[in-house]
C-alpha cells in the first residue's frame, strides 16, 4: 500500500485502557484538556527552537513561534494550532498511537478502579494528547514536520475507540493543528470567554504567545462578532524569569502542573536567581505524591534545562543527584552554550556548580519544613517523608559532602512510640538518651512487627533504653556508610557482643561473669552439637524472656541483610550466625541436665531463634519432628 493512501491502524492495548479510564476518571475536571494540549504545543515549539540552533532552515519563513486557539460554533470544533516541530508520518503513529513511556506496565497494574485515586495516578503518568477525548468524540490532527516539503503533511484521525486512520495530505505550514469535534453537551467550550478563562487559569505561564481571535460588539447585529485579527491572551513570558513578587501562588502551582504533568499541587517549591561564579535561575518543586516509577533509578530526572530562556532538554539528570530524582522544575543558565549536549553537561564545571547549588537549595527547603515550628509545615514534612524518605536515604551513601545534612533529615520508627510511623529523628533520640548512654541503638527487620518483637530488644525494654526500628530495604545499605551521628556511635542490637557501657553497674557485670563461667561446659557441648549451623555459642544477658537469639559477628553482614541479598538473587557470603543463650530461661537451665536429647534440644533452640528473627529454616521438617518429640516427651511425664 502506498503511504499516500489512507490506512487504519489499531491502538496499542495500553492506549485503549488509558482512554477508557481517563474519560471516566477525569470527567469531573474536563477543562484540563486545553491545558494539556497547549502544554504539548509549547513543548513542540521548544523542540523546534532547540533544533533550529544548528539548523536555522527549520524555521522556514516563520521564525515567530506561537500557539493559536480557535473555535467554530457551526462545526462544533475547537482547534489548537502551533508552528512548532511538527510530526512525520512515523512520528504521528508512534506518538499518537502508542505509549512509549517507561514503566507503562507497572503504571497499569497500580490502577484500582477507584476514579478519584486513578485520576491522581493518571495525572502522574501524564495524559497529554489523549485528554482531548474527555470532551471530543473525534480528534483530527493535521501535522507536518519542520524542514519537510508541504506534500509530506499527515492527517491522523480517531474516534478514541480501538483504532485510528492516517493518510498523507498537503500542509503549507509546519507544526500541528489539533481539531476537537465536541461531544454532545459540551457546547459551553464554544465560547471565547470560556476558552480565555481556561487559558488564563492554567496556561498564563506559557512563554509563547497564545493567540485567540478578537471579539467586537456589532451594533447593527446586536451581538458579539469574531474578527480576523488575533490577540495574545496570556502573559507570554517565562514564569521563572519574572520577579517573585509578580507571581501568584496559583501561577506557581499551574506552572508545576505544566512541567510535571501532575494533577495535584506541589508540596513546596523554591524560586531563586543565583549570581556569582555561575549565573542561573532555579524554580524547583517537591511533589506531594511519589510517582509510580520512583524506584526506577535509571529514569531521567525531572529538571528541564534552559539556556537564556531557550529550551535545551527535558530530564537533564546531570543537574540533580539521583537521590533527589523526585524534584521537578526548571533551571535556566546564563553561562552554558546553546548547543550544549548531554556529553558536555557531564564535563561542564558550570553544570557542577549548578548541581551543587541546586542540591543544597533542595536540602535547605526540606530543612525549613522539618525544623519549622509551624504545625502545617511539619505536617508537610511528614507527608514528604512518607512519600520520599526511602529515596532521600540513598543520599547518605551517594553524597558524602551533604551526608550530615541528610542525616538530620532522616526519620525512623522507634520503641518510644506505639506505631510504625517514622517520626523520630536522631536529634529526638539523643535528647531522650538515658544518663550514661553514649550509643544510638537500632534494630533492623523486614517488617515493623518483626523489628518491634525482636528478642534482641528485651534488655533494652527492661532498662528503658530507646531503640530505633529500621525496616526499609535501603536501611542496611545506608548504615554501611554511616557509623555515627554527631559523635554517637550507631550500634546494631543484633551484631557483636552486647556492651551497654555505664548502663550496667559493676555488680551486674560481676554477676554476668560468674554466670558465664557456670555455663561454660554447656556452651562447649552446644558448640559441638551445632557445629554445622553456628559459628559460636555464648551466654548473653540481652534476653529476658526468650531462651536464645542469633547475632552476627561485629564485621559480618546481619541476618536481615543476608536474607534480602538472597531474595534479590544476589550472591551473599556464606557466614554462620552466633547463637546466644539466656541462662535465666528454664529451657536453657533444663538443657544443663539433658543428655539423651541434648542435640535435638540444641537444634530446636537454634531453629526457634532463626524463626524469631524472620529467617527461614534449612530443614523445617526436622525442626517439626524434633519439636513434636520433645512435646510428647514432656506430656508423658
Amino acid at each position: 500500500m502506498a503511504v499516500s493512501e489512507k490506512q487504519t491502524l489499531g491502538f496499542q492495548a495500553e492506549v485503549k485502557q488509558l482512554l477508557q479510564l481517563m474519560i471516566h476518571s477525569l470527567y469531573s475536571n474536563k477543562e484540563i484538556f486545553l491545558r494539556e494540549l497547549i502544554s504539548n504545543a509549547s513543548d513542540a515549539a521548544d523542540k523546534l527552537r532547540f533544533e533550529a540552533i544548528n539548523n536555522g532552515a527549520l524555521l522556514e519563513n516563520d521564525p515567530d513561534l506561537k500557539i493559536k486557539v480557535t473555535f467554530d460554533k457551526a462545526a462544533r470544533t475547537i482547534t489548537i494550532s502551533d508552528n512548532g516541530i511538527g510530526m512525520s508520518r512515523d512520528e504521528a503513529i508512534a506518538h499518537l498511537g502508542t505509549i512509549a513511556k517507561s514503566g507503562t506496565k507497572e503504571f497499569f497494574t497500580k490502577l484500582s478502579g477507584d476514579q478519584q485515586k486513578d485520576a491522581a495516578l493518571i495525572g502522574q503518568f501524564g495524559v497529554g494528547f489523549y485528554s482531548g477525548f474527555i470532551i471530543a468524540d473525534k480528534i483530527t490532527v493535521n501535522t507536518r514536520r519542520a524542514g519537510t516539503p508541504a506534500t509530506e503533511g499527515v492527517c491522523w484521525e480517531s474516534e478514541g475507540a480501538g483504532d485510528f486512520s492516517i493518510e498523507a495530505i498537503d500542509k503549507a505550514t509546519r507544526g500541528t493543528d489539533i481539531i476537537l469535534h465536541l461531544r454532545e453537551g459540551e457546547d459551553e467550550y464554544l465560547s471565547s470567554w470560556k476558552l480565555k478563562s481556561i487559558i488564563q487559569k492554567y496556561s498564563d505561564h506559557i512563554s509563547l504567545p497564545i493567540l485567540m481571535q478578537k471579539e467586537e460588539w456589532d451594533d447593527e447585529k446586536k451581538e458579539t462578532v469574531i474578527k480576523d485579527e488575533f490577540e495574545t491572551v496570556n502573559q507570554a513570558s517565562a514564569l521563572w524569569a519574572r520577579n517573585k513578587s509578580d507571581i501568584t501562588e496559583e501561577q506557581y502551582v499551574e506552572f508545576y502542573k505544566h512541567v510535571s504533568h501532575d494533577f495535584e499541587a506541589p508540596l513546596t517549591y523554591t524560586h531563586n536567581r543565583v549570581e556569582g561564579r555561575s549565573e542561573y535561575t532555579q524554580l524547583l518543586y517537591v511533589p506531594a505524591r511519589a510517582p509510580f516509577d520512583l524506584w526506577d533509578r535509571n529514569k531521567r530526572g525531572g529538571i528541564k534545562l534552559y539556556v537564556k530562556r531557550v529550551f535545551i532538554m527535558d530530564d537533564a539528570e546531570q543537574l540533580m543527584p539521583v537521590y533527589l530524582r523526585f524534584v521537578k522544575g526548571v533551571i535556566d543558565s546564563a553561562d552554558l552554550p546553546l548547543n550544549v549536549s548531554r556529553e558536555i553537561l557531564q564535563e561542564s564545571r558550570d553544570v557542577k556548580v549548578i548541581r551543587e547549588g541546586s542540591t543544597k537549595r533542595v536540602l535547605s527547603l526540606l530543612e525549613e519544613l522539618a525544623n519549622s515550628d509551624d504545625t502545617a509545615q511539619k505536617e508537610k514534612y511528614a507527608i514528604f517523608w512518607t512519600q520520599f524518605g526511602q529515596v532521600l536515604k540513598e543520599g547518605v551513601g551517594e553524597d558524602a559532602g551533604n551526608k550530615e545534612r541528610i542525616a538530620k533529615l532522616l526519620r525512623f520508627a522507634s520503641t518510644h512510640n506505639d506505631s510504625d510511623a517514622q517520626t523520630v529523628s536522631f536529634a529526638d533520640y539523643i535528647a531522650r538518651m538515658k544518663e550514661g548512654q553514649d550509643k544510638i541503638y537500632y534494630a533492623t527487620g523486614e517488617t515493623y512487627v518483626a523489628a518491634k518483637n525482636s528478642p534482641h530488644l528485651e534488655i533494652f525494654r527492661k532498662k528503658g533504653v530507646e531503640v530505633l526500628l529500621l525496616t526499609d530495604r535501603v536501611d542496611e545499605w545506608m548504615l554501611s556508610f554511616m557509623q555515627d551521628f554527631e559523635g554517637k556511635e550507631l550500634v546494631s542490637v543484633a551484631k557483636g557482643g552486647l556492651d551497654l557501657g555505664s548502663l550496667e553497674d559493676e555488680a551486674e557485670k560481676k554477676q554476668h561473669e560468674e554466670t558465664a563461667s557456670d555455663y561454660k561446659e554447656l556452651v562447649e557441648k552446644m558448640k559441638a552439637a551445632l557445629a554445622d549451623k553456628a559459628k559460636e555459642v555464648r551466654v548473653t544477658f540481652r534476653l529476658t524472656d526468650s531462651p536464645a537469639c542469633l547475632v552476627a559477628d561485629e564485621n559480618e553482614l546481619s541476618g536481615n541483610l543476608l536474607r534480602m541479598l538472597k531474595a534479590a538473587g544476589q550472591e551473599a557470603p556464606d557466614s554462620k550466625p552466633i547463637l546466644e543463650i539466656n541462662p535465666d530461661h528454664p529451657l536453657v537451665q533444663r538443657l544443663k541436665y539433658e543428655d539423651a536429647k541434648f542435640d535435638d534440644w540444641s537444634n530446636i533452640l537454634f531453629d526457634q531463634a532463626m524463626l524469631a528473627e524472620g529467617g527461614a529454616l534449612v530443614d523445617p521438617a526436622s525442626f517439626v519432628k524434633r519439636l513434636n518429640e520433645m512435646l510428647l516427651g514432656l506430656a508423658a511425664k
